[in-house]
């Protein structure tokens, strides 16, 4: 019989201060970066393969009845597909556990009422929002809409934009993914598409811009919603100190970062105490060892 969360007594990393052990045995679950943590793809995100002891440390975590969330702030597939693709590395994860920041951006638009969309993104982008019950407004012309996202989208055109902003000026929000220039991938560092595009619409109209994604508290607060979790009770891990680790100290939750990906220990150590992540690990795999071992 799996034990319960709130039972869990993993030994304690002896690297860690005190503090940050008690923190880390307190943890009911995990929000867990995909890209530079768990898995690395191509720079489309496609070809995920997992990184060394993620599929172990996952299995642990589930054999122990501690749950986790999976968040990436990719848009290039559906989170259901990101969630097929994530079991087909072996990893054991429910559709509902794999958040994107179209998972938190439907929240955001729907508790606010937006009714009408401009999707900037593929189908990664549309489908979930139109499942969601969400009317979806072509990018063409001067569209009338309550919104606009943008997600990754490396078909965006001039006209395309064009019509971004005739919705911004005809009194859309502007919401995007992601403000981060790049993400973890087998090659290095790939650039995203969200930043710039976002960019663009906000230079030419002058309007505001809220992330929908990680660092967001909305992109946090999706995730303990579907781990049924307080923001204190999680840990969160990942490779980007501006993302996960940001994310993390906005919402109260123990912040663990790897090397795996965006960031290494050089660039952890840089940042300052408030916004420095509460444990660095070379990756998941001494993360589970740390759990495990002691050590």
């Amino acid at each position: 019989m799996t034990a319960p969360a709130d039972q869990v007594s993993p030994p304690a990393p002896q690297s860690a201060p005190p503090d940050v052990v008690e923190r880390l045995l307190a943890c009911a679950g995990f929000v867990l970066d995909l890209d530079g943590t768990l898995a690395l793809g191509d720079a489309l995100n496609h070809g995920l393969e997992p990184l060394p002891g993620a599929v172990e440390f996952t299995g642990w975590l589930n054999r122990r009845g501690v749950p986790y969330a999976v968040c990436t702030n990719g848009t290039t597939r559906t989170p259901d597909d990101y969630a097929s693709a994530v079991r087909g590395m072996g990893f054991e994860l429910d559709d509902e556990l794999m958040v994107t920041p179209v998972t938190s951006a439907i929240d955001v638009l729907t508790r606010r009422g937006h009714r009408r969309v401009v999707a900037l993104g593929g189908d990664g982008v549309r489908i979930p929002l139109q499942d969601a019950g969400l009317d979806l407004v072509e990018p063409v012309g001067r569209p009338q809409a309550d919104a606009v996202f943008v997600g990754g989208y490396r078909e965006f055109t001039m006209d395309v934009l064009e019509a971004s902003c005739y919705a911004v000026w005809g009194g859309a929000r502007l919401y995007t993914a992601s403000q981060s220039p790049f993400f973890a991938s087998r090659g290095g560092r790939a650039l995203g598409t969200s930043r710039a595009i976002t960019a663009m619409i906000r230079s030419v109209t002058g309007c505001p811009t809220e992330v929908v994604g990680k660092p967001s508290r909305h992109a946090l607060r999706s995730a303990a919603r579907r781990l049924g979790l307080p923001f204190r009770r999680l840990a969160v891990v990942g490779d980007d100190p501006d993302l996960e680790i940001a994310m993390a100290r906005r919402g109260g939750a123990l912040a663990i970062g790897v090397e795996t990906g965006i960031a290494n220990r050089e660039a952890y150590d840089a940042l300052p105490p408030r916004r420095a992540a509460h444990l660095v690990m070379t990756g998941v795999h001494d993360l589970l060892k740390a759990l495990t071992d002691g050590r």
